[in-house]
Parts: C-alpha cells; sequence; structure tokens
C-alpha cells in the first residue's frame, strides 16, 4: 500500500496475508449454524503480526522461467479467468509481443481473433463464444525514457453456462491454427444460504520477488476456488523505463526523474508467473495505488484497465474501479481507494443502490475488499 512493497528488498504488508477461508456450513447428519455477516458484527479475530517474518526479499529478474515468455508469439499466454454472473465467466489473455523503445508502434488487435472453445468433456469443445481485443501504450515523452506497447489483450465473456460444473476449454485463434493447451475451470455453486466456494484466497500487495513466490505456491496447495486481489499486483512502477533492479523509494532512489516511472514488462512477466493459477481459478481485482502510474497527459491506470476483466457492466457499476459479484451464497463488493468515494461521487451512488439490491436471504454473507480504507484512523 505505501511505497515500500513486496517487490522489494522490505515487505512488511504481505508477506503471509494470504487468509484462506473455509465456508463449509453443513456437515453430514446435520448442519452447524455458523452466524454470517448478517447476524454481526461480531468481535474481529485477529493474530499480531510477527515482525521477524519481515526480512524483505529480492526481486524475480525477467529471465526467470516464472517470468519468460513460454509459446510463440501468436498463441495465448497470461490467462486468467474472473467471474462475471452466476452462468457466465470471463477468459483473458495475451498474444503478440510488447514493445519498449523511444518509439513503438501499437500491434493491431483485428490481426488476430478473440475466441474460446469450451465443453463439459476434455477435448470435446461443443460451444464456442467470442470477444474484444485492446491494446494500451505507456508513454513518457521526456529524454531518456522507454515508451511501451503492450501485447494483444483479449476478453471473451462465456455465457450461459451451469453452476457447480468443470468446463474444459482453450482460447485464441482457430483460423490461425493458433489455440492454447487445455485447461480448467470449475464453476461456483448457484447463490444460495447452503452453499459456498469451497476455500477463497485473499492477496494484497504481491510483487514479484521470492516471497511472492512462496506465496503463490502456498496459495496453489491450499487449492482455492476462488482469488481476491485487492490492490498493488506487479509493482512495476517501482522501476525507471529502462528496467533494472527495482526501488523501495522511487522518489529517493531516482530524485530527478520527471514523472513516476514504470518498466511495464514487468506486468507481462506478472501475467506469466500468475497464469498457472488464474487460468484455472478466478481471480477477483481492485486496484492499488502502486496500479495508478500516471503519464505525462495525465492518464492513469491505463494498465490496470486493459489487462483485467471485470463484471462491472453485469453490476451496472459500469467502472472497472469498483464492482460486485456473487459467488454461491456470498455477495462481494470491491471498492475503489483511489476514485471518488464521496457522498456525492457515483461510486457512493452506485454503493448504495447494489446494498439496497442484495437479498441476503439468498447471499447471507456480504464482503466488501479494497486496497485501503476509505476511512481510518492510524496510530504509528
Amino acid at each position: 500500500m505505501g511505497e515500500v512493497g513486496a517487490n522489494t528488498r522490505e515487505s512488511p504488508c504481505i508477506l503471509f496475508l494470504v487468509l484462506m477461508v473455509s465456508l463449509l456450513v453443513v456437515e453430514k447428519g446435520g448442519s452447524i449454524p455458523i452466524p454470517t455477516t448478517a447476524d454481526g458484527p461480531q468481535k474481529p479475530v485477529t493474530v499480531r503480526f510477527d515482525p521477524s517474518l519481515r526480512k524483505g526479499s529480492d526481486d524475480l529478474p525477467m529471465d526467470n522461467p516464472k517470468l519468460a515468455k513460454r509459446v510463440p508469439s501468436i498463441f495465448p499466454e497470461q490467462i486468467s479467468l474472473a467471474l462475471s454472473t452466476h452462468d457466465s465467466m470471463w477468459v483473458s489473455w495475451i498474444t503478440g509481443d510488447a514493445q519498449m523503445g523511444p518509439i513503438v508502434k501499437p500491434l493491431d488487435p483485428s490481426s488476430v481473433g478473440s475466441e474460446v472453445r469450451y465443453g463439459t468433456e476434455s477435448g470435446k469443445y461443443k460451444f464456442v463464444q467470442t470477444g474484444a481485443a485492446s491494446v494500451y501504450s505507456q508513454i513518457y515523452p521526456y529524454e531518456g525514457l522507454l515508451n511501451y506497447t503492450s501485447g494483444i489483450i483479449h476478453h471473451v465473456r462465456l455465457q450461459g453456462i451451469s453452476s457447480n460444473t468443470k468446463y474444459y476449454y482453450k482460447c485464441g485463434d482457430s483460423s490461425l491454427s493458433a489455440m492454447s493447451e487445455e485447461h480448467v475451470f470449475i464453476t461456483p455453486p448457484l447463490s444460495s444460504p447452503h452453499s459456498y466456494p469451497h476455500r477463497i484466497a485473499v492477496i494484497g500487495d504481491l510483487g514479484l520477488t521470492s516471497n511472492s513466490s512462496t506465496t503463490i505456491d502456498h496459495v496453489v496447495k491450499n487449492d482455492p476456488s476462488l482469488i481476491l486481489m485487492v490492490g498493488d499486483l506487479s509493482y512495476a512502477n517501482q522501476y525507471i523505463t529502462t528496467g533494472g533492479k527495482g526501488a523501495s523509494c522511487f522518489q529517493c532512489t531516482f530524485p530527478n526523474a520527471p514523472i513516476r516511472e514504470t518498466y511495464q514488462p514487468r506486468w507481462d512477466g506478472w501475467g506469466r508467473f500468475m497464469e498457472p493459477l488464474t487460468s484455472r481459478v478466478p481471480m477477483m481485482v481492485i486496484e492499488g495505488n502502486h496500479e495508478i502510474e500516471p503519464q505525462a497527459e495525465g492518464e492513469t491506470f491505463a494498465s490496470y484497465k486493459a489487462r483485467f476483466a471485470v463484471p462491472s457492466q453485469e453490476c451496472n457499476s459500469n467502472s472497472s474501479f469498483y464492482y460486485s459479484f456473487n459467488a454461491s451464497g456470498i455477495h462481494f463488493i470491491m471498492l475503489g481507494a483511489y476514485v471518488d468515494y464521496n457522498k456525492t461521487g457515483m461510486q457512493y451512488a452506485w454503493l448504495k443502490q447494489d446494498l439496497a439490491n442484495v437479498d441476503r436471504e439468498v447471499t447471507p454473507w456480504l464482503v466488501a475488499a479494497w486496497h485501503s480504507p476509505w476511512y481510518m484512523h492510524m496510530k504509528e
């Protein structure tokens, strides 16, 4: 959340901020009356952070096998899933090669299709859906700084899928014989007070360090059915545009930088690093301060907005900075801490309406998540 992050030598925020929440409320032979948030508020249960864990961690270099590109240019990589509605799922991926240099030319998003083939049997893909593609650029018109333009980012929404069902899928462009390997995901059970995700991972301030690798290994071992990624993802903004080593304090290390630079290839490395998990487990993201990434013309959050599909239209927020979704008996509200949250703002108006629409008979659990709180009183 602060200047010091998980991708630098110090990582105080999230070294072990991976919360596995089991929400199994029914046992064979009878039910156990476990209270929900509708019965609250209950006294919080917290564990004091162990300072001995604050040891810091080294960056993973871009040539680390977990960050390196593993497929030919036209084939999908950085594959990820996100929940949409009870009968739909987002599939996202990237094709083509990003460019980095003084002058960059964006790729043509129409040069390759956005297609997902899927079905309930391995190797048999009865259904096909297509979607949209785009690119984004991070431009720094300053002497000595390099610009970036992304690969082609694809988002396809699979609609009409069944709940609590295993699906097998491939993504890419079949007309170019450029489809991914087969991947698998399981849809959540239908929303009800008696069905819940098996396990939920909550992760923040992840970065790309040795600690990040340990964290994700731990998540994979615990086999979650949903991931909440609550901001500060790649920490690409801890680097200058020429790469090198990330700084624990950008302003301290680069006091003469004309702007808060980024090394956007860290985003591509992060997508590859996460793909073994996010290609089979839906990941719901919300922005943190390290996603702001200002450009000279005033644009912010370009990478965050382009890379991730979220159910913003489905929940009528129409903003990737705040949205909501259901996962079985839980209604999740993902809130934006870096866009207007005053009572006169659009986010506040949307939140009031979203809360009014919640049916606690169907989703008795109500969970809100955001990177930093709207209101707080902090004591050192």
